[in-house]
């Protein structure tokens, strides 16, 4: 079973460094509960990152830490789990040769990069491919190499190489969705090549194919149902409409009116707290995660001017 990917995160940090491990089992607990869960660490700052489906979602998570597992943490504010993808076909040819006394390192690998559905459940593949990795909605990778161009042994490490270089786009550093990735060539040395030389080699050619696709800024968008009075349905309307919210239906429900919208996650921080001040507490409203979209060019160059500082 597939599971959607968290679309809101915040970094916590133990109290104590003795807190790490207690802090650590306690996460681990907490996957293994709910799969729509995930933490890890993030490589630059060594901060513990939690990521879930929500505010209230790392809301819960973060207060059973707290009171349950009797974590001492100071925890940040929640952030947007932002994506990167391409948006061109590119063929990348790329090779990793270094030499340095002794044996030397050699990989050599051509790969066709194409977007895909950054939303799919399932990738299809092609019947004639040798598939090796397919894992939606990030990464399909698969082989169409002959005659031994490379050998089998090596293919499944360029592989690895594209999916390391996937967990950090190159606009901002966020994760890479829709990737399907060909290599159909290459070439190796007897001596010199090694797995490491070829994961290398993949590593590269997907970080050029990142700069040569048209890489964008991919946000989540949520479906948000608001139900109210109808003297209050105009209010909460424009207040979606304010938030880049798109309205795709209004219904009748008893004695009152529901609407129905796609906002974007980022605009929706505080949406309780307006929308109680907007129907003066008789308002209520759900939302759940429904896909990624393409964010607008001003705003990722707000998100990414943000990201900088």
């Amino acid at each position: 079973m597939v599971f959607p990917e968290p679309v809101i995160e915040l970094a916590i940090e133990p109290k104590t460094k003795a807190g790490q491990g207690k802090l650590d089992e306690a996460l681990a607990k907490l996957a293994e509960e709910d799969p729509t869960f995930r933490a890890h660490t993030d490589e630059e700052t060594g901060q513990t990152i939690i990521a879930g489906m929500g505010e209230l979602h790392l809301e819960i998570i973060v207060d059973r830490l707290l009171r349950e597992f009797n974590v001492e943490a100071n925890v940040g504010a929640p952030q947007v789990a932002y994506k990167e993808t391409f948006t061109k076909r590119v063929d990348i040819d790329k090779k990793y040769a270094k030499q340095s006394g002794g044996r030397g390192q050699y990989g050599h690998c051509k790969v066709i990069f194409e977007p895909m559905d950054t939303n799919a459940e399932k990738f299809e593949v092609d019947p004639k491919a040798n598939v090796l990795i397919n894992e939606p909605p990030t990464l399909l990778f698969e082989s169409t190499v002959v005659g031994g161009a490379i050998p089998k042994e090596y293919i499944p490490a360029v592989g690895e190489g594209i999916e390391e270089a996937a967990k950090c786009g190159i606009l901002g550093g966020f994760p890479v969705l829709g990737v399907h990735a060909n290599v159909y060539d290459g070439s190796y040395h007897e001596v010199d090549s090694s797995e490491m030389a070829f994961h290398i080699a993949g590593s590269m050619a997907f970080k050029e194919a990142m700069e040569k696709g048209g890489p964008v800024l991919l946000e989540p968008i949520m479906r948000v149902e608001v139900t109210m009075p109808e003297e209050y349905m105009g209010d909460v309307i424009g207040d979606m409409n304010s938030r880049r919210g798109r309205v795709e239906s209004m219904e009748d429900i008893g004695g009152g009116k529901m609407v129905k919208g796609l906002v974007p996650l980022a605009e929706m921080f505080g949406y309780a707290t307006d929308l109680r001040s907007k129907t003066q507490g008789r308002g209520n409203y759900s939302m759940f995660f429904e896909k990624y979209e393409q964010v607008p060019k001003n705003v990722q160059e707000k998100v990414l001017s943000a990201q900088a500082k």
